[in-house]
């Protein structure tokens, strides 16, 4: 075999292991200690040869024959060897080179287990190539061709030169090519005393060029050296890649002065249309190869693009990344509490700029008592200075931003301002988008220490970020803290946070102070907070309190507000007073609420006075009281009064009159002149009506005309007219002309045509024909096509057949096609099928199913099989199953364990998971247990106060544990009131 039927032969083997693990390529790279990029090359076709190392790793991870996989790769490599032997002086293989060692930033670490531990692996992020990479890989192209060639990449710090070198020599390791990366004793030493001993087919790495060219004492020999090399074509082809930041390229390409000594003459002439630039952002194009990556699995994209798509610094923030967590985790505890501080403020809501004396005032609580006494007194200056080094990009930890000056005419700045900034006055400070994210991970299931929510009441100004601090703290239950930072945002100007200190109120039986805040928000000119109040009083059954608020809503001319103040009447018994309220609105040009007066007074029998209200607002002009009024008369026995005021409604625009009338027709049996309905309906333009009519002359027998209005309906391409004429089309036997028919609609994204011809495909006894249509039909997106096929098989007593439709379902994207069949067998009786089918449903890891089973296996008493069943469903990350089995393993006694996998739960979305557990913890006497547990459900803020209404468990629980809410340290808040006077001497107020 020769070195490529090898290669062809390895790669295949390798495909052939990925399919039979159900993995991907990226699946394998995160199982495996090697880059993803050399993984994924490893399998692509047209790449170099994989090293001896990657194959003997993924081979393993694949479990296949490794000696056999590395005796390919031995045989693969025979001609990359050979040309290595023919290779001289100084470096060694591409092969055997590891992008960090060459100083590729990482974006990223993870733990791996190996023989000798835990150790980190550093991570790279799927490349993007840019416009430079094109013309380095015309160089590379060149030296292929026996030509040598010098690029030096210039750009700002890490924006991605380093990394593009090394893609760009990907394909001369499959030449035999080496690489020399000079660097010891010094950069510059190194290369100058080597220099003149490379030999062919040679990278010469001279990442950061600096180093080499801008040496004061080597230097400008070193770029003799290179140029030398360059030319000399017994030791070419040679390649020499290097990186400059901007700063360098301009000082060594500049001209000297006249009369001052030219430093860099030869490294002028050396670079001189060998230098290219790297811009500091990803363009459009990049960004939607990066977003395209980032769908397919690469995790250090997807992150890094939440934070960067506006401005586009993508490669500053994946080599930033892995600095900004270590200087974060190795921080002192000042500098530590101020990130902290910084990161709660952020995933809280505040935004992007953080006032100095807020975040020093939030430390006090976010360190220890210990390491509190230890700070000196100057830890405020070194902790922002030490924040405001720079890493990798030019990113900084906490940065202090400076203010722009206010040079354009704006409008009134609106409520919970415009500018980003949350104080008027002194220096405030950015997080790092990345340390912001960070944060939102690892202390979204904290809540802040006192000393956060005392800095933010008092250096805090904006109102939109007080409000929104008021939000956090009600949801972590600190109400007392809920309700002041609601008051200081009202204080500030904000509306919206009138509501919630009205919801606040109200909920403390405060009616008369939630009236008084919902009235000072509409006087502010939002209504909604009164509309809210009014419900809140019908609610109660204060129906005169109510009556009184939707009075001034309507004073205030808000829309709803005359009908909601009519049918209160109505309800009442003030039926006078009520429809003088719908003829106010109606003489506004509001006819609506005569007309829903009148479908209330029809509901309630009372069909003379609907009628009444009808005619009102017929006469007001209301087309669709017209219809409802031609519907009366017509029940009244006055048909030819109903289709007067019908044949007004629809010269009016509305058809749907004529097809109610139609309707009521057929209803007394009077086919003809419900056919004369839909015919002026479908004069009219209606398509829908065009349908009718041809459905009642179908059933007349005339198939022929039917056909025709058919027809007529599917031209005007109407979907649902052509799945019925392609029904047509098929019972007249023309297959195709149905099929075609049934297609267009499909692409029109209605695949109910297809359906019904693959129903009468089936009903004829084809099978093949049917099972086609059906997956068609799947193809254009109706994945339960196949199921509702099965269905009918089912009920047809052909079960086989129906499991055989129901697997492909699952097959082609309805993963619980299997379970549903099973609930139609349980549902019919046979308990056996049903099983068997769950079974099958659970075998493919349906959790769904999986808990099904187990509900069976716990009534027949078998508690361990039913666990372990629902074990494999929460391995599934089931919501339901990992509640099921927290409640399992609680009962059990494995309570650590029943937590972890509620807050799991919870963070599914299943947010009072937590709160579930704890009632189940306090039902067996453990009312401490049951508290800690509610306390920590809390502390995520997951739980609004909406969550809470709906979940009325939940929402007993939190009442009855912390009546009064929570401090912030998460002990029980005593009783407390709307003014608090120790707090509020602290505040001066």
């Amino acid at each position: 075999m020769g070195p490529d039927e090898a290669l062809a032969e390895l790669r295949r083997r390798l495909r052939d292991g990925l399919a039979e693990a159900r993995l991907d390529k990226a699946q394998l790279a995160a199982r495996v200690d090697i880059a993803r990029t050399t993984v994924f090359a490893a399998l692509k076709d047209g790449a170099t040869v994989p090293s001896a190392r990657t194959v003997a790793g993924l081979g393993a991870a694949l479990e296949l024959p490794v000696q056999a996989l590395l005796d390919l790769q031995r045989q693969a490599g025979r001609r990359v060897e050979t040309a290595a032997e023919d290779a001289c002086g100084p470096g060694q293989p591409l092969t055997e080179w590891d992008p960090h060692d060459l100083e590729v930033h990482p974006a990223g670490v993870q733990p791996v287990l190996g023989a000798d531990g835990v150790r980190a692996r550093r991570l790279l992020p799927g490349y993007v190539p840019r416009a430079h990479d094109g013309l380095l890989a015309a160089a590379v192209h060149d030296a292929v061709e026996g030509r040598s060639r010098m690029v030096v990449l210039v750009g700002s710090s890490s924006t991605g030169k380093t990394r593009a070198c090394w893609e760009a020599v990907q394909p001369l390791a499959g030449e035999g090519w080496r690489l020399w990366h000079p660097y010891d004793p010094s950069r510059a030493d190194a290369a100058l005393e080597d220099l003149h001993t490379v030999g062919p087919r040679t990278v010469v790495w001279l990442n950061e060029a600096q180093h080499y060219l801008g040496d004061p004492r080597l230097g400008e020999q070193v770029a003799s050296a290179v140029r030398t090399l360059l030319n000399d074509q017994e030791r070419g082809p040679v390649l020499i890649l290097g990186t400059l930041w901007p700063e360098y390229a301009d000082l060594y390409t500049a001209l000297s002065t006249p009369g001052s000594p030219d430093r860099h003459s030869v490294t002028r002439e050396l670079l001189a249309a060998r230098t290219v630039l790297v811009p500091d952002n990803f363009d459009t194009e990049a960004l939607r190869v990066a977003r395209s990556l980032a769908e397919q699995g690469d995790r250090l994209l997807a992150d890094t693009l939440t934070r960067t798509t506006a401005e586009g610094r993508v490669a500053q923030d994946l080599a930033g990344a892995p600095e900004l967590l270590r200087r974060y985790e190795h921080a002192t505890p000042a500098a530590r509490a101020l990130l902290e501080a910084a990161m709660d403020a952020r995933r809280l809501g505040v935004r992007l700029h953080l006032p100095q004396a807020f975040l020093i005032d939030a430390v006090d609580d976010y360190v220890t008592e210990t390491d509190y006494d230890a700070l000196d007194e100057n830890w405020v200056e070194e902790s922002f200075a030490d924040l405001a080094r720079p890493v990798h990009g030019k990113q900084t930890p906490l940065r202090r931003v400076r203010r722009r000056p206010a040079r354009r005419l704006a409008a009134r700045t609106p409520t919970g301002g415009g500018s980003g900034t949350t104080a008027g006055t002194g220096p405030v400070y950015r997080l790092a988008d990345f340390l912001e994210e960070h944060g939102r991970t690892v202390r979204r299931a904290l809540c802040p220490p006192a000393s956060f929510w005392f800095a933010a009441y008092t250096h805090l100004t904006d109102p939109g970020d007080l409000h929104f601090l008021g939000l956090a703290a009600e949801r972590r239950q600190r109400l007392q803290w809920a309700h002041r930072l609601y008051r200081q945002a009202v204080s500030r100007g904000s509306v919206e946070a009138l509501q919630d200190l009205a919801e606040m109120r109200w909920k403390a039986g405060d009616v008369q102070g939630a009236g008084d805040l919902a009235q000072r928000a509409a006087e502010a000119g939002d209504t909604s907070v009164l509309r809210w109040f009014a419900e809140g009083l019908e609610e109660l059954g204060d129906l005169k309190g109510a009556e009184l608020q939707w009075q001034k809503l309507a004073d205030a001319d808000q829309s709803g507000a005359l009908f909601r103040l009519a049918d209160l009447r109505e309800r009442t018994g003030d039926r006078e007073g009520a429809e003088a309220v719908a003829q106010s609105a109606a003489d506004i040009g509001d006819s609506s609420v005569l007309r829903e007066l009148a479908l209330r007074r029809d509901t309630a029998g009372d069909r003379t006075g609907a009628e009444a209200m009808a005619q009102r607002a017929y006469e007001a002009g209301d087309a669709k009281a017209m219809g409802h009024l031609a519907a009366l008369r017509h029940q009244g026995g006055d048909p030819e009064g109903a289709m007067y005021l019908a044949q007004r409604a629809a010269d009016a625009g509305d058809t749907s009159v004529l097809i109610r009338l139609a309707d009521l027709w057929m209803d007394t049996g009077d086919r003809e002149d419900a056919q004369a309905m839909c015919q002026r309906a479908a004069d009219l333009g209606d398509t829908g009506a065009l349908i009718r009519l041809a459905g009642l002359r179908a059933a007349d027998g005339d198939h022929e005309d039917a056909e025709v209005l058919m027809q007529r309906a599917a031209d005007a391409d109407n979907t649902w007219a052509l799945g019925r004429l392609a029904g047509l089309r098929e019972a007249a036997g023309d297959f195709e002309e149905a099929e075609q028919l049934a297609q267009r609609a499909a692409d029109a994204k209605d695949t109910r045509g297809l359906f019904r011809l693959a129903s009468l495909r089936w009903e004829a006894g084809d099978q093949q024909g049917t099972e086609t249509l059906a997956r068609r039909a799947a193809d254009a997106g109706d994945h339960g096509v196949l199921f509702r096929l099965a269905r009918l098989r089912e009920f047809a007593g052909d079960h086989p057949g129906a499991e055989l439709l129901a697997q492909r379902a699952v097959d082609t994207g309805d993963p619980g096609a299997l379970l549903r069949l099973a609930g139609l067998r349980e549902e019919a009786g046979d308990r056996t099928g049903a099983g068997t089918l769950m079974q099958r449903a659970a075998d493919m890891g349906d959790p769904e199913a999986l808990l099904r089973l187990a509900g069976r296996r716990e009534e027949e008493g078998d508690r361990e099989a039913a666990q372990t069943l629902v074990r494999r469903a929460a391995d599934t990350g089931h919501p339901a199953a990992l509640i099921r089995l927290a409640g399992l393993l609680e009962r059990a006694g494995d309570r650590e364990q029943a937590e972890i996998l509620a807050r799991r739960a919870a963070d599914k979305g299943q947010y009072t998971a937590m709160i579930s557990l704890a009632v189940a913890r306090e039902e067996t006497g453990d009312r401490t247990g049951a508290e800690a547990l509610a306390r920590r459900a809390a502390d995520t803020g997951r739980l609004s106060p909406l969550t809470l209404e709906l979940d009325g468990q939940a929402h007993t629980a939190f009442r009855r544990y912390f009546p009064h809410g929570l401090d912030p340290d998460g002990l029980p808040s005593p009783p407390w009131t709307e003014e608090v006077p120790g707090m509020d001497s602290q505040f001066g107020e």
